[in-house]
């Protein structure tokens, strides 16, 4: 894939990467300068993430992985394994 740099110095980036990545509208990329190559990561809003820590702490407390998942998104049927002959 390629995209062209304009006289202002922005590229879209095709559709495909943003997708593949999960970059939407309003997402902040860093650019690493001491990289040798065009080298961006997603900006993380520290302040934010610190913000929703311990949210579920009593709610979800003395639960496995499976349980948090469980009471979080609900409960989940697997499809049935099909035996090999």
């Amino acid at each position: 894939m390629k995209a062209t740099v304009t006289s202002k110095g922005q590229i879209t980036i095709p559709l495909a990467i943003r997708r593949k990545l999960k970059l939407h509208r309003g997402t902040v990329l860093e650019f690493d300068e001491g990289a040798d190559h065009l080298k961006a990561t997603k900006s993380v809003d520290v302040d934010r993430m610190r913000a929703v820590i311990g949210i579920a702490r009593d709610k979800l407390a003395g639960k496995s992985v499976d349980g948090w998942m469980e009471e979080l998104r609900g409960r989940v049927r697997l499809p049935r394994r099909r035996r090999r002959r």
